[in-house]
């Protein structure tokens, strides 16, 4: 099954209204997709709706975006109290330094270094395998891709919530190999003016073929509910 028919799968069935998107790190040249200033946040909501970027150190314009997907390393000294001071008093997500330092170290640690670059595109538009697929979706449509993704396990995901976007939505995922829920940070969403109900769900590449496969035997995919009687409720 090619890029493009898993994509007509999970739309079809899901009633996507955005593009499920391949999101792949690499050292290959790509040959489609936009190369110019952007911020990730930006890029994933551009190619939701359609577009495919081509990211890396010298076009991604947000230094916590470039951080949290490798293209720059950890700061420290006068950036770092800068940082602070923008999101304890400007940005006023996070309350104390104690609690800025909480979140940056309790999380899991960037892909620093990992890639030259990292492509944002369509699923059906990818030129190469994705390192995962991110939807954007409603909430009822992210329950049903969690019980798609865990039917033939079982495993709860182990997910990281908080943080930013582009940490909880695409590094996340890439570093732990676990399928993520988040509503991504408020900045962003606000920035970005991604729709109200909009959930990021985050699935490694390597869990997909189970998760279409279980399209057709699981109720949250095709599969018919079969209710004995005595499960029947008035």
């Amino acid at each position: 099954m090619d890029f493009k028919q898993q994509s007509d799968i999970l739309k079809k069935v899901l009633g996507l209204k955005k593009e499920p998107l391949a999101i792949s790190f690499t050292n290959e040249i790509v040959s489609s997709g936009k190369y110019e200033k952007t911020s990730i946040c930006r890029a994933l909501k551009l190619s939701a709706e359609g577009e495919c970027f081509i990211i890396d150190e010298d076009v991604s314009t947000c230094p916590g975006g470039s951080r949290y997907c490798g293209f720059s390393g950890e700061i420290t000294g006068e950036k770092k109290r800068r940082l602070q001071q923008f999101l304890t008093k400007g940005e006023k997500l996070t309350h104390s330094l104690v609690s800025f330092e909480r979140m940056q170290k309790l999380s899991i640690t960037p892909p620093t270094g990992m890639a030259d670059r990292m492509v944002m595109c369509p699923l059906e538009k990818s030129e190469i395998r994705p390192d995962m697929v991110l939807f954007l979706c409603n909430g009822e449509q992210a329950c049903r891709i969690i019980a798609l993704d865990t039917y033939w396990d079982g495993l709860n995901p182990k997910e990281q919530l908080i943080g930013a976007l582009c940490h909880t939505a695409i590094s996340y995922t890439i570093m732990s190999g676990n399928t993520n829920i988040s509503m991504g940070d408020w900045t962003a969403r606000n920035h970005q003016q991604f729709e109200p109900d909009i959930i990021f769900v985050s699935v490694p590449y390597e869990r997909l073929d189970n998760l279409i496969a279980a399209i057709p035997e699981c109720s949250a995919g095709s599969a018919a509910v079969n209710m004995p009687d005595e499960f029947q409720v008035d």
